[in-house]
């Protein structure tokens, strides 16, 4: 007996051809049979199929090329590894990020506690090119321009006179994503409610006293490092490193 295909399941189903030394009649007839019904003899090739209930059809596993020489898996991998076109996109997205600017400013409790090696540390490990650096007494009106939009909350005395009671930290910080990630290295407003691992979470305890500032937004980094910084002071360099950073 020559058999079509065979395969299991409730509803599975094949078309085989017998031989007339297997039959009565004269000619080779077809019949269906399930597969209960089929003899345990070997197959010669099989030529027609259905799926098994328990495959769905995007598995090709019983397709008519898969019964080649070549390896039955080797195709799909291949087409799987050269066409799918979204398996570079983070790569694609990550080159075209912006560099932004921020401000980070070591506020006098920071510095008064010996702290600015430390915050520095933070962003030099995170991989922050540093562009501008510098200790400086800040002025009442520097402070004001600085902090005019919470001019209207109680508080807004009180953190002037905070800001200009000893000198501060001004540092300019360049990088890709560097606003948010840099907020994220300072961690919450309130120290208490700042992470561990944060800079605020890691060494101060209360709002007002919260060691340091960083810029909420790209537009407010490239304002406050344009108001903290003359013309000049910054510096312009490319870190060795920068090709293991980015890609």
């Amino acid at each position: 007996m020559e058999a079509l295909a065979v395969f299991g399941g409730s509803s599975g189903f094949v078309t085989v051809s017998v031989t007339p030394s297997l039959v009565r009649s004269p000619k080779p007839t077809k019949r269906t049979i399930t597969s209960s019904s089929i003899p345990n003899r070997p197959l010669l090739r099989a030529t027609h199929h259905q799926h098994l209930a328990a495959f769905p059809s995007k598995f090709h596993l019983f397709s008519h090329h898969q019964l080649s020489t070549s390896p039955p898996y080797a195709k799909t991998l291949s087409t799987k590894s050269t066409t799918n076109p979204g398996i570079f996109l983070p790569h694609l997205i990550a080159s075209l990020q912006q560099v932004d600017q921020t401000y980070i400013m070591v506020k006098p409790d920071g510095v008064q506690r010996g702290l600015v090696g430390e915050i520095i540390s933070r962003f030099e490990k995170k991989g922050f090119k540093l562009t501008g650096l510098k200790l400086f007494q800040c002025s009442k009106e520097l402070a004001e321009e600085h902090y005019k939009d919470l001019k209207e909350k109680s508080f807004f005395p009180k953190l002037i006179d905070y800001i200009t009671s000893g000198p501060v930290v001004c540092m300019a910080w360049e990088g890709v994503g560097i606003v948010p990630s840099a907020r994220k290295l300072i961690g919450a407003t309130d120290p208490l409610q700042a992470e561990p691992g944060t800079i605020r979470g890691d060494l101060a305890v209360q709002t007002g006293r919260n060691i340091v500032h960083g810029s909420d937004s790209p537009e407010n980094g490239k304002r406050e490092v344009a108001l903290w910084f003359k013309e000049g002071e910054l510096c312009e360099w490319t870190p060795v490193q920068a090709p293991w950073l980015r890609e």
